[in-house]
């Protein structure tokens, strides 16, 4: 079911199963995807859903699949302890958060951008120069999710400690609000939030720190993780493994079709102006799907980071994180997404 998705174009060079055992369960992983399986999966922004419908995946895919979607990698784990999730689209730190939970949650495909995960915006009129000044800021916050380690990074390299600043606790959901207001300072916007903020208040001269400002912090990662009842289900985790291929599809597809992804996903779902949703894409740069044993080494920088600022309760493994065996899906890091060499 894997090739057929993929197509000649984007076919998969498989590893020994031996080199993708996942260090929590070692069975191999299952091929075969029954028709008429269901999963359930947790969407951010409408972007998972949205790439597999328009290119033409979501219609080839034998698993029956419903989204529901979430703003937030805290609501998304609440939603996977309830029972209620399958598979979701998260950040770099939820996986984090649910490991020193004592509740892992594997991560099974791991896409990355070369652009940071943020921009800093800054409130209407505030204008600061570098990292430096934001000393005495009030700062958004959301600890569990991947903002964390981005404000994290932010003040380590301006040499501040989190007690420099202060940090505001909300929920991802009431960022760009709180930035509009004034009730923060500078809040960590993703896109479309970030563009679709500074477009609506440029006239009162709203703006991001500097772009060399963002350089060297936390770069844009999407993963997929499952929940374990899940995978250890041969039906579901089959099916999931044609999930991760389609993604993989799907992406490449965007970055072949630019334009069509555009006025699917930035104009007729997130209401932005064609102009601005192919700025965004244009910065995204080269997507590429890693192969998570190599993802292993910038999860634990994370971690340590995160654990180093004493806000997890031991240092983690980050290796525990991970399910291995969908590592017979990518070859090598460089790798164009959808498109291993």
């Amino acid at each position: 079911m894997v090739r057929g998705l993929l197509g000649a174009a984007t076919s998969l060079v498989m590893l020994p199963v031996a080199q993708a055992q996942s260090q929590w369960n070692a069975a191999p992983l299952p091929l075969a995807v029954p028709a008429g399986g269901k999963l359930v999966v947790g969407d951010q922004n409408e972007n998972l859903q949205t790439i597999l419908a328009a290119s033409g995946v979501r219609s080839r895919l034998l698993t029956r699949v419903e989204f529901a979607n979430f703003l937030g990698g805290p609501e998304i784990f609440e939603a996977f302890r309830a029972g209620a999730l399958d598979v979701a689209m998260v950040g770099s730190t939820p996986p984090i958060h649910a490991h020193a939970a004592g509740e892992p949650i594997p991560i099974v495909a791991a896409l990355k951008s070369a652009r940071p995960a943020y921009g800093l915006a800054l409130r209407p009129g505030l204008a600061l120069n570098s990292l430096q000044d934001l000393k005495g800021k009030k700062i958004a916050w959301a600890e569990g999710t991947a903002r964390q380690p981005f404000i994290l990074g932010a003040l380590k390299r301006a040499g501040l400690r989190p007690d420099d600043v202060k940090l505001v606790p909300l929920k991802v959901a009431d960022f760009p609000v709180a930035i509009k207001t004034g009730q923060v300072d500078v809040a960590p916007l993703n896109e479309p939030h970030l563009s679709r903020y500074l477009k609506a208040y440029a006239a009162e001269k709203a703006q991001t720190l500097p772009e060399a400002a963002h350089e060297g912090l936390p770069t844009a990662t999407h993963y997929l993780y499952a929940s374990r009842k899940a995978l250890a289900d041969p039906a579901k985790a089959a099916a999931i493994r044609e999930l991760v291929a389609g993604w993989v599809s799907a992406v490449a597809w965007s970055k072949a079709h630019p334009g069509e992804w555009v006025q699917a996903y930035y104009v007729k779902r997130q209401g932005l102006k064609e102009a601005d949703g192919a700025a965004i894409v244009k910065a995204d740069g080269e997507l590429r799907f890693s192969p998570l044993r190599d993802t292993v080494r910038e999860q634990q920088e994370l971690i340590d980071l995160i654990h180093g600022a004493g806000q997890l309760p031991r240092r983690l493994d980050a290796r525990e994180e991970f399910d291995f065996r969908f590592d017979a899906l990518f070859v090598e890091t460089s790798a164009n997404a959808g498109a291993p060499k």
